[in-house]
Protein backbone atom coordinates (compact mmCIF):
# COMPACT_ATOMS: atom_id res chain seq x y z
CA UNK A 1 0.00 0.00 0.00
CA UNK A 2 1.32 3.16 -1.00
CA UNK A 3 2.48 5.51 1.69
CA UNK A 4 2.28 9.01 -0.98
CA UNK A 5 -1.64 7.91 -1.73
CA UNK A 6 -2.57 8.04 2.44
CA UNK A 7 -0.32 10.42 3.84
CA UNK A 8 -0.22 14.19 3.24
CA UNK A 9 2.80 15.54 4.15
CA UNK A 10 2.93 19.59 4.35
CA UNK A 11 5.89 20.48 5.96
CA UNK A 12 7.87 17.62 6.37
CA UNK A 13 10.63 17.33 9.14
CA UNK A 14 12.24 13.59 8.76
CA UNK A 15 14.67 14.30 11.60
CA UNK A 16 12.05 14.87 14.28
CA UNK A 17 11.97 12.44 16.95
CA UNK A 18 8.08 12.18 17.26
CA UNK A 19 5.15 11.66 14.47
CA UNK A 20 2.01 13.24 14.51
CA UNK A 21 -1.06 12.05 12.41
CA UNK A 22 -4.24 14.20 11.63
CA UNK A 23 -7.15 12.43 11.28
CA UNK A 24 -10.04 14.19 9.36
CA UNK A 25 -13.69 14.85 10.10
CA UNK A 26 -16.58 13.43 8.12
CA UNK A 27 -16.56 15.21 4.55
CA UNK A 28 -12.81 16.31 5.12
CA UNK A 29 -9.49 16.19 4.02
CA UNK A 30 -5.73 16.33 4.81
CA UNK A 31 -5.96 20.00 3.42
CA UNK A 32 -7.72 21.13 6.73
CA UNK A 33 -5.19 20.15 8.69
CA UNK A 34 -2.56 22.90 7.16
CA UNK A 35 -2.48 25.60 9.41
CA UNK A 36 -1.94 23.32 12.35
CA UNK A 37 0.77 20.88 10.36
CA UNK A 38 2.44 24.43 9.43
CA UNK A 39 2.21 25.57 13.57
CA UNK A 40 3.48 21.78 14.69
CA UNK A 41 6.54 21.73 12.06
CA UNK A 42 9.12 23.03 14.17
CA UNK A 43 7.94 20.16 16.76
CA UNK A 44 7.40 16.80 14.82
CA UNK A 45 7.46 15.24 11.82
CA UNK A 46 3.67 15.75 10.79
CA UNK A 47 1.63 13.84 8.34
CA UNK A 48 -2.42 14.36 7.61
CA UNK A 49 -4.28 11.49 7.02
CA UNK A 50 -6.40 11.70 3.08
CA UNK A 51 -9.25 9.00 2.53
CA UNK A 52 -10.38 7.79 -0.05
CA UNK A 53 -13.07 9.55 -2.02
CA UNK A 54 -12.00 13.68 -2.13
CA UNK A 55 -9.69 15.74 -3.67
CA UNK A 56 -7.08 13.55 -5.70
CA UNK A 57 -8.83 10.24 -4.22
CA UNK A 58 -12.02 11.38 -5.56
CA UNK A 59 -12.16 8.49 -7.90
CA UNK A 60 -11.65 5.61 -5.59
CA UNK A 61 -14.89 4.54 -3.51
CA UNK A 62 -15.10 5.97 -0.10
CA UNK A 63 -15.37 3.65 2.40
CA UNK A 64 -18.55 3.59 5.46
CA UNK A 65 -16.90 1.33 8.04
CA UNK A 66 -14.82 2.78 10.32
CA UNK A 67 -13.62 -0.58 11.36
CA UNK A 68 -12.22 -1.39 7.73
CA UNK A 69 -10.57 2.44 7.18
CA UNK A 70 -8.83 1.35 10.33
CA UNK A 71 -7.46 -1.50 9.24
CA UNK A 72 -6.35 0.28 6.02
CA UNK A 73 -4.76 3.50 7.64
CA UNK A 74 -3.11 1.06 11.10
CA UNK A 75 -1.14 -0.27 7.88
CA UNK A 76 -0.70 2.55 6.28
CA UNK A 77 1.41 4.12 9.19
CA UNK A 78 3.71 0.67 10.36
CA UNK A 79 6.51 1.66 8.72
CA UNK A 80 6.93 4.65 10.80
CA UNK A 81 6.46 3.19 14.19
CA UNK A 82 10.57 4.10 14.81
CA UNK A 83 9.18 6.70 16.77
CA UNK A 84 6.69 7.74 19.43
CA UNK A 85 3.19 8.52 17.68
CA UNK A 86 0.58 11.03 18.52
CA UNK A 87 -2.85 10.96 16.90
CA UNK A 88 -5.43 13.45 16.65
CA UNK A 89 -8.22 13.35 14.93
CA UNK A 90 -12.05 16.04 15.15
CA UNK A 91 -15.06 14.30 14.89
CA UNK A 92 -15.13 10.82 12.71
CA UNK A 93 -11.61 11.29 12.85
CA UNK A 94 -11.62 11.25 16.44
CA UNK A 95 -13.59 7.76 16.23
CA UNK A 96 -10.72 6.59 14.00
CA UNK A 97 -8.24 7.69 16.51
CA UNK A 98 -9.51 5.60 18.67
CA UNK A 99 -9.37 2.07 16.35
CA UNK A 100 -6.21 2.80 15.47
CA UNK A 101 -4.43 3.32 19.02
CA UNK A 102 -6.48 -0.36 19.12
CA UNK A 103 -4.22 -1.96 16.26
CA UNK A 104 -0.83 -0.08 16.31
CA UNK A 105 1.16 1.65 19.50
CA UNK A 106 -0.01 5.45 20.00
CA UNK A 107 1.81 7.41 22.73
CA UNK A 108 -0.48 10.30 23.11
CA UNK A 109 -4.14 10.08 21.67
CA UNK A 110 -5.87 13.75 20.79
CA UNK A 111 -9.43 13.48 20.42
CA UNK A 112 -11.83 16.24 19.39
CA UNK A 113 -15.78 17.45 19.00
CA UNK A 114 -16.48 13.40 19.47
CA UNK A 115 -17.95 11.29 22.14
CA UNK A 116 -16.72 8.27 24.14
CA UNK A 117 -16.70 5.32 21.90
CA UNK A 118 -19.22 3.47 24.23
CA UNK A 119 -22.01 6.43 24.08
CA UNK A 120 -22.41 6.10 19.87
CA UNK A 121 -24.23 8.24 17.64
CA UNK A 122 -28.19 8.03 17.19
CA UNK A 123 -28.43 10.16 14.51
CA UNK A 124 -29.87 9.63 10.97
CA UNK A 125 -28.34 12.36 9.24
CA UNK A 126 -26.47 9.82 6.51
CA UNK A 127 -30.62 8.97 5.24
CA UNK A 128 -31.65 12.67 4.69
CA UNK A 129 -31.98 13.84 0.91
CA UNK A 130 -28.90 15.89 -0.35
CA UNK A 131 -30.29 19.69 0.59
CA UNK A 132 -30.77 17.87 4.37
CA UNK A 133 -27.70 16.55 4.40
CA UNK A 134 -25.52 19.83 3.36
CA UNK A 135 -27.68 21.76 5.95
CA UNK A 136 -27.00 19.51 8.83
CA UNK A 137 -22.93 19.76 8.42
CA UNK A 138 -23.30 24.30 7.44
CA UNK A 139 -25.44 24.37 10.37
CA UNK A 140 -22.75 22.82 12.23
CA UNK A 141 -19.73 24.82 10.52
CA UNK A 142 -18.45 22.22 8.37
CA UNK A 143 -19.85 23.37 4.95
CA UNK A 144 -20.19 27.11 3.55
CA UNK A 145 -22.82 28.39 1.88
CA UNK A 146 -20.59 28.94 -1.37
CA UNK A 147 -20.18 24.85 -1.38
CA UNK A 148 -23.82 24.44 -0.98
CA UNK A 149 -24.79 26.76 -3.98
CA UNK A 150 -22.19 25.24 -6.05
CA UNK A 151 -24.11 22.31 -8.04
CA UNK A 152 -20.02 20.77 -8.66
CA UNK A 153 -18.77 21.47 -5.54
CA UNK A 154 -22.00 19.48 -4.16
CA UNK A 155 -21.42 16.65 -6.60
CA UNK A 156 -17.71 16.56 -5.71
CA UNK A 157 -18.40 16.50 -1.88
CA UNK A 158 -21.73 14.62 -1.19
CA UNK A 159 -20.19 11.32 -2.31
CA UNK A 160 -17.83 11.14 0.38
CA UNK A 161 -19.80 13.10 2.94
CA UNK A 162 -22.54 10.81 2.91
CA UNK A 163 -20.39 7.56 2.72
CA UNK A 164 -18.61 9.31 6.00
CA UNK A 165 -21.55 9.97 7.97
CA UNK A 166 -22.82 6.41 7.23
CA UNK A 167 -19.18 5.17 8.92
CA UNK A 168 -19.71 7.33 11.77
CA UNK A 169 -23.17 6.68 12.52
CA UNK A 170 -23.15 3.03 12.17
CA UNK A 171 -19.96 2.58 13.61
CA UNK A 172 -20.42 0.09 17.04
CA UNK A 173 -17.66 -0.03 19.49
CA UNK A 174 -16.26 -3.64 20.19
CA UNK A 175 -16.07 -3.65 23.47
CA UNK A 176 -12.65 -4.86 25.10
CA UNK A 177 -9.68 -4.11 27.05
CA UNK A 178 -8.78 -0.14 27.85
CA UNK A 179 -6.12 0.88 26.53
CA UNK A 180 -2.92 2.08 28.36
CA UNK A 181 -2.78 5.19 26.37
CA UNK A 182 -2.99 8.56 28.33
CA UNK A 183 -5.93 10.62 25.70
CA UNK A 184 -6.91 14.33 25.96
CA UNK A 185 -10.41 15.19 24.49
CA UNK A 186 -11.17 18.63 23.66
CA UNK A 187 -14.53 20.04 22.85
CA UNK A 188 -16.80 23.38 21.90
CA UNK A 189 -18.53 24.22 24.79
CA UNK A 190 -21.77 24.63 22.68
CA UNK A 191 -20.96 21.22 20.51
CA UNK A 192 -24.61 20.24 19.71
CA UNK A 193 -22.86 16.49 19.26
CA UNK A 194 -20.85 16.16 21.98
CA UNK A 195 -21.49 17.04 25.29
CA UNK A 196 -18.97 17.16 28.70
CA UNK A 197 -20.55 14.26 30.14
CA UNK A 198 -20.03 12.56 26.62
CA UNK A 199 -16.69 13.99 26.61
CA UNK A 200 -15.29 12.47 29.91
CA UNK A 201 -16.73 8.85 29.38
CA UNK A 202 -13.33 8.57 27.31
CA UNK A 203 -11.43 8.10 30.83
CA UNK A 204 -13.30 4.23 30.59
CA UNK A 205 -11.44 3.47 27.88
CA UNK A 206 -7.75 3.75 28.96
CA UNK A 207 -5.88 2.60 31.82
CA UNK A 208 -3.81 6.25 31.48
CA UNK A 209 -4.89 9.61 32.39
CA UNK A 210 -7.39 11.05 30.10
CA UNK A 211 -8.24 15.05 30.10
CA UNK A 212 -11.15 16.64 28.82
CA UNK A 213 -10.24 19.80 27.59
CA UNK A 214 -13.33 22.73 26.76
CA UNK A 215 -12.84 25.55 24.11
CA UNK A 216 -15.68 28.23 23.30
CA UNK A 217 -17.50 27.49 20.29
CA UNK A 218 -19.42 24.82 18.56
CA UNK A 219 -18.54 21.42 16.99
CA UNK A 220 -15.74 23.26 14.84
CA UNK A 221 -14.40 25.78 17.45
CA UNK A 222 -10.91 24.17 16.70
CA UNK A 223 -11.36 26.44 13.08
CA UNK A 224 -11.17 29.42 15.33
CA UNK A 225 -8.70 27.94 18.29
CA UNK A 226 -5.96 26.75 15.88
CA UNK A 227 -3.11 28.17 17.81
CA UNK A 228 -4.28 26.41 21.13
CA UNK A 229 -5.27 22.74 19.46
CA UNK A 230 -1.47 23.02 17.24
CA UNK A 231 0.09 24.31 21.03
CA UNK A 232 -2.04 21.78 23.26
CA UNK A 233 -1.14 18.65 20.34
CA UNK A 234 2.85 20.38 21.20
CA UNK A 235 2.61 19.33 24.73
CA UNK A 236 1.13 15.99 24.10
CA UNK A 237 4.43 15.93 21.38
CA UNK A 238 6.31 17.12 24.09
CA UNK A 239 5.54 14.46 26.82
CA UNK A 240 6.67 11.58 24.39
CA UNK A 241 10.05 13.02 23.29
CA UNK A 242 12.46 11.07 23.72
CA UNK A 243 14.81 11.86 26.93
CA UNK A 244 17.52 14.01 26.08
CA UNK A 245 15.92 14.96 22.87
CA UNK A 246 14.37 18.96 23.06
CA UNK A 247 11.10 19.86 20.99
CA UNK A 248 11.25 23.69 20.03
CA UNK A 249 7.94 25.91 20.47
CA UNK A 250 5.23 25.82 17.86
CA UNK A 251 4.87 28.26 14.93
CA UNK A 252 2.68 30.65 16.34
CA UNK A 253 1.84 31.95 12.80
CA UNK A 254 -1.29 30.70 12.54
CA UNK A 255 -4.21 31.99 10.92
Amino acid sequence: MKQELWLRQFFPAPDASVRVVLLPHSGGSATFYLPIARALAPVADVFAVQYPGRQDRRDEEPLRDLHALAELVAEVLKPGLDRPLVVFGHSMGGTLAFELAQRIPVAHLIVSGVRAPSHPLTDTIRLASDDALLAAVAGLGGTSAEVMADDELRALILPPLRADYVAAETYRWRSGPPLDTPITVCIGDSDPRTTVEQARAWAGHTTAPTTVEVFPGGHFYLVEHQQHVAEMVARGVRLVTPRGEVSEKPDHAVS
